[in-house]
């Protein structure tokens, strides 16, 4: 018996909902830390961030190809930013070639991080600091890492001391996921549906497709019907297999 696109919207929801449900449980640990001082020494914050992260990125299959946390340079003693960030193993990847172990991502050794300067203004930063709710950047270009398509998942982290004493961001706790590995995981699910599938996000661009003449990053023209993927921005569109594409 096949899917309908609800199904397969809820699927989805499904897998996003689990990466969301791990940056929290990371979140309360970083900010338990970032609360016994108001400096935190760069060696501490990269161990436990290291400690909470790197299981996941090395697990059988895993579905984050890279996370961390990204700090305000106010809480860390030295720094104007500090990217606590790990990558999982890579295969054959243009920047770091193939590794077995994960890495830790060294800016200092990239000549291409200028923008990173300015790293407030940037959607997986910007968006959740003005909403201060997690957020979805992408699909995109990784040119930091992967050189691929991927998506960043990020949620702010907050330090006590802001205005009126309310909590304030002090950065962001984030993980990446390879479009080709969400394929992996959904395309069964969308190929279980007799009509062509688009996962699209709020900006009605292409992250997985099974009509052949979307591709990843493409911009889909509204289709008869879409079913919204509750808690996440994607939402799953429905053509009718009368008007597919030959």
């Amino acid at each position: 018996m096949s899917r309908s696109a609800r199904e397969v919207a809820a699927s989805v929801a499904g897998v996003f909902t689990s990466v969301f449900d791990q940056l929290a449980a990371w979140r309360a640990p970083i900010e338990q830390l970032i609360a016994a001082s108001p400096e935190v020494r760069p060696a501490d914050l990269d161990t436990a961030v290291a400690d909470l992260v790197i299981p996941r990125l090395v697990e059988a299959d895993p579905l984050l190809v890279g996370a961390g946390f990204i700090a305000d340079g106010e809480i860390v003693r030295g720094r104007d930013v500090h990217f606590a960030w790990w990558l999982g193993p890579l295969e054959a990847n243009p920047v770091l070639g193939s590794t077995t172990e994960p890495t830790r991502l060294d800016l200092t050794t990239r000549g291409y991080t200028e923008y990173l300067r300015d790293f407030r203004a940037l959607e997986w930063y910007r968006i959740p600091a003005t909403t201060r709710h997690a957020h979805v950047t992408g699909p995109y270009v990784d040119h930091l890492c992967t050189c691929d398509y991927i998506l960043t998942l990020t949620m702010p982290v907050h330090a006590a001391g802001g205005p009126a004493g309310d909590a304030r961001m002090v950065g962001v706790v984030g993980a990446d996921v390879a479009v080709r590995r969400l394929e992996h995981e959904l395309l069964a699910a969308f190929l279980d549906v007799p009509e062509p599938l688009a996962l699209v996000n709020d900006d009605g661009r292409v992250v997985v497709s099974t009509e052949p003449t979307l591709q990843v990053g493409q911009l889909a023209l509204a289709w008869e019907h879409a079913e919204p993927c509750p808690g996440t921005p994607f939402r799953v569109l429905v053509r009718p297999a009368a008007s597919a594409s030959k």
